[in-house]
């Protein structure tokens, strides 16, 4: 609910170009106005002061600008307007399976794929406000770090978290959507989306991936796969015996096609590639087009006049100036 005031007739203001200068009259016209009687000498008059009532009796031009005033804000109009929305919003549900093993450290992405994919998550979490968004991590095993949550400001403290070498190496993708699929699969929501982040070859686990796939289809779930790393061979971080790192580049391998297969096989799923931190950002940006909140909005406008009591106040100060100046400001010929 929001209230504003408005006013129909604005043209009435000019009017207000009055006040200032009746202001002006009344000065010099007290300032220059003539004794009706002369004395060659005030001395006796100085130790007279001014009474009350002619001290109040500028009150009287007083209520006149206010009256003046107030009767221009009437005729100007004012209104009130009272507006309702009432929003409608359809939810999606969404869960990130991030792939946390050995090979997201490589350096093809800056500082690497594991911290370059973190950071374009982070910016579409923080673009999707109506959403609630879980968080699945796998290597060679999978396991859930956050679920299904509005609450993304937990979410993104968990994802910041993030990193590889805490589970087991390798690469269960059926694992990894598996576990995606339970945190997703009895949601109430419209749209169930999973999106899959992996640089690597399915090489692990107990589920098989194409399998996963089916499952996520027959719940309803749109699966989102992206292929993360530059073709051909990328540098590699290694720890050498004295503490120190040395760099080796090695192949960069994405079974696209299985990933392609797994997306394809869910309701209006796709395969990505991304080969650079750029390019996985218009990943993103178009996966979060793809999956825009439905919202209807019925909006309702209301005015009324509150000119009522500007009115009022007007011809009650304009009624006492005429009845102070009839009876106590009332000059004796």
């Amino acid at each position: 609910m929001f209230s504003s005031i408005t006013f129909a007739n604005p043209g009435y203001f000019w009017a207000l170009i009055l006040v200032p200068i009746l202001i002006v009259w009344y000065v010099l016209r007290y300032r220059n106005q003539k004794p009706a009687l002369q004395f060659s000498s005030i001395s006796l008059l100085r130790n007279n002061r001014k009474t009350l009532r002619q001290r109040l009796y500028p009150l009287l031009f007083a209520l006149r600008l206010v009256a003046l005033i107030c009767l221009i804000v009437a005729m100007a109009r004012p209104q009130s307007k009272l507006s309702r929305q009432e929003m409608k919003v359809e939810g999606i549900d969404i869960v990130l399976a991030m792939d946390v093993s050995g090979s997201m450290l490589a350096e093809d992405f800056k500082p690497n794929r594991l911290e370059a994919a973190k950071k374009v998550a982070e910016e579409f979490i923080k673009g999707r406000n109506s959403d609630r968004i879980g968080l699945v991590e796998f290597a060679g095993e999978a396991f859930t770090q956050t679920p299904l949550t509005i609450d993304h400001n937990v979410l993104l403290s968990q994802l910041s978290k993030v990193k590889s070498g805490v589970i087991e190496d390798g690469t269960a993708l059926g694992d990894g959507l598996a576990t995606a699929i339970n945190r997703v699969k009895d949601s109430k929501a419209q749209s169930k989306v999973i999106i899959l982040l992996t640089d690597g070859v399915n090489n692990q686990g107990s589920v098989d991936p194409k399998s996963a796939a089916e499952i996520a289809a027959l719940y309803g779930i749109r699966l989102y796969t992206i292929g993360l790393g530059t073709r051909g061979m990328a540098p590699y971080p290694f720890r050498t015996p004295f503490g120190g790192v040395q760099y080796q580049n090695v192949p960069v391998e994405i079974d696209e096609a299985l990933m392609t297969e797994m997306a394809e096989s869910t309701n209006g799923g796709q395969y990505f590639r991304a080969t650079n931190k750029k390019s996985l950002e218009n990943i993103f940006s178009e996966i979060d087009k793809m999956e825009k909140t439905k919202i209807d909005v019925t909006q309702y406008n209301q005015t009324k006049d509150e000119y009522l009591l500007f009115l009022i106040i007007g011809l009650m100060s304009l009624g006492l100036e005429i009845i102070l100046g009839l009876l106590y400001f009332r000059s004796t010929p």
